[in-house]
């Protein structure tokens, strides 16, 4: 799976479980949140005033 801004967090915890580990990291505790089923990581890093690109990046290096 590769991972873009338009991956619903949903999909990239249950293609990778151990991404919950590197979202926790990255201060996103989007395991425990109940709408991360729905959102995308575009939408969670714009409300925790993260940059996306770079979130991206940090998964698709722990996810190949």
């Amino acid at each position: 799976m590769v991972i873009s801004k338009y991956s619903l967090i949903g999909a990239i915890l249950q293609y990778n479980p151990e991404t919950a580990k590197t979202f926790s990291e990255m201060g996103l505790d989007c395991v425990k949140c109940p709408s991360s089923a729905r959102e995308t990581l575009e939408q969670a890093c714009k409300v925790h005033g993260m940059d996306v690109d770079k979130v991206v990046n940090k998964l698709n290096s722990v996810t190949t």
